[in-house]
């Protein structure tokens, strides 16, 4: 599972800002944590993991200080880097109503009224709220992952029941046009 991004380095002692994606860092950012690490097969850092030291927090935003980055120079080699875990899914102390992980939710199909529209190809987290990317036999349709669009997920099911607005998963028909004007019919 996906716990954060490292921004940008901070100071001179090998610190790296974070950037969260669990809504529990602390217990997923504690001394001793191991987080496998995304990065670009060029980096020396890929097919290596990285092991927290420290969790500070400076004017708000997390701070993280991990074995093996001593200085500055070591890293902003990290920048960018993508921090996995293995998700223990017997560990149910987290589990709240309505809250799923993203790879829970991705492949599941997607179905209004009864009728399978799509199947779950990612989940974004933005700002306002995250979005469900649906993809369709037209394409991908992205949809407000909020309760009043998707009112249900059922995981073990495989199915996540929407009720879009009009026009979100189809065409809408053109609003009626102001009515032919008599003087361009051809046969009068």
């Amino acid at each position: 599972m996906r716990v954060g991004r490292l921004t940008k380095a901070h100071g001179l002692k090998g610190a790296i800002k974070l950037e969260l994606f669990t809504d529990d860092p602390e217990r997923r950012f504690v001394p001793g944590a191991v987080f496998t690490l995304q990065v670009p097969t060029t980096s020396a850092w890929h097919g290596k993991t990285l092991e927290l030291s420290e969790l500070r927090w400076y004017n708000g935003h997390p701070v993280g200080f991990f074995v093996g980055v001593p200085d500055r120079n070591a890293a902003e080699e990290l920048v960018k880097a993508i921090l996995w875990i293995d998700l223990d899914e017997s560990d149910d102390s987290s589990q709240e109503e309505d809250a799923w992980y993203d790879h829970q939710l991705v492949g599941l199909r997607v179905e209004r009224d009864g009728v399978q529209v799509g199947t779950v190809k990612l989940v974004e987290h933005l700002p306002a709220q995250d979005l469900l990317v649906v993809k369709t036999a037209d394409g991908e349709v992205m949809v407000p992952f909020v309760k009043a669009i998707v009112p249900s997920v059922d995981v073990a099911a495989g199915v996540v029941t929407v009720t879009p607005p009009a026009g979100l998963f189809e065409e809408l028909p053109d609003d009626p046009a102001e009515p032919e004007p008599a003087g361009d019919d051809p046969e009068n």
